[in-house]
């Protein structure tokens, strides 16, 4: 239970962090630059990590697997991400957007996984929601983006749900190191691909830039995305969905620490009310006691209307009288 809390805890700090990264990132060379050597570099540092420990070879189906996991989870998720916001879809909208996820896993978890929610969780989702809508409310106006760029916000959304459905249903092929080296890889391939096209690939020569690719290969490929994957293993698809809740609250405490960016009364109560929110749908049922029965054969005598002790028999002379094994009190 404990180790649960830690992963929960750690996934949302983790994933929070990436505002912070893309921000410093972008601030000296365009997204695509950032993403492909974030990319590079972490393939790098997995893949050799699985060279030196490897145990098992990995199958084609394996890796075709994990690579369609890869390009959902982190190139659909991220593409969407980025794009939308450089062509000008307002910060709120998206993360107001990525917010649906918990919702959309939910109406889907029961009949793709059997992970059904109870009511109490419904009403939880909602109020998360909401929350959201609190702490991103005044990023929700100001967007210069031509329409069909409000398509990219819920094609991410939608394409991490799917990512977070497959990897459910493949947990069990590959630790958790050997999947994320090959989803790592596959995304390095097509930001790589994506650079070259855009004419990006060139990084700046300066340690702002190093420095934002080291912050979001840790803590943002390595710890967000791997507790994102074991809080799912753990816990399930709701359950991890519902924890994105408190990244827009999170991300907004760290801008709030690292660029000084301001703190409002509606983004503080929109805090409050998404982690009740999540409190509300991680919360445990309680277990009702389970009656202790009588055994079957117990309750048949004490119930039979033939069940009634025999009249003793007088023993015949010169013989023992015979034990008989004793009766269920009732």
């Amino acid at each position: 239970m404990r180790g649960n809390t830690m992963a929960g805890a750690g996934f949302v700090l983790m994933w929070s962090s990436g505002f912070v990264g893309a921000t410093l990132g972008t601030a000296t060379a365009p997204a695509a630059t950032l993403l492909m050597w974030r990319f590079l570099a972490a393939t790098l540092l997995i893949g050799g990590w699985w060279w030196l420990t490897r145990r098992h070879r990995l199958t084609a189906r394996q890796i075709g697997a994990h690579a369609g996991i890869g390009l959902l989870a982190q190139g659909g998720f991220l593409v969407g991400v980025v794009y939308s916001a450089e062509l000008g879809v307002p910060a709120g909208i998206a993360a107001l957007v990525a917010a649906l996820q918990p919702i959309v896993a939910a109406a889907l978890g029961g009949p793709l996984l059997g992970e059904r929610s109870t009511s109490v969780q419904w009403i939880g989702l909602v109020v998360g929601l909401a929350g959201v809508a609190l702490v991103v409310g005044g990023d929700l106006t100001g967007g210069t983006a031509p329409p069909l760029a409000y398509a990219l916000p819920f094609g991410a959304m939608l394409s991490l749900v799917v990512a977070t459905f497959a990897e459910r249903r493949t947990r069990a092929e590959l630790p958790l190191g050997d999947s994320l080296m090959v989803q790592c890889a596959t995304s390095a391939v097509l930001f790589t691909a994506i650079a070259l096209a855009t004419g990006t690939v060139a990084p700046p020569v300066n340690g702002t830039f190093w420095f934002a690719v080291a912050w979001v290969v840790v803590l943002s490929t390595f710890g967000g995305y791997g507790c994102y994957w074991l809080v799912a293993q753990r816990s399930g698809v709701t359950r991890v969905s519902t924890l994105l809740y408190l990244t827009p609250p999170t991300t907004m405490l760290l801008a709030w620490l690292m660029f000084g960016q301001g703190l409002t009364m509606f983004g503080l109560l929109g805090l409050v009310v998404c982690l009740g929110a999540v409190l509300l749908v991680l919360r445990r049922p309680r277990s009702v006691p389970r009656r202790v029965s009588a055994p079957r054969e117990m309750m048949a005598a004490c119930s039979s209307p033939t069940s009634s002790p025999r009249p003793p028999t007088s023993p015949r002379p010169g013989r023992a009288r015979p034990r008989s094994p004793s009766s269920p009190s009732c």
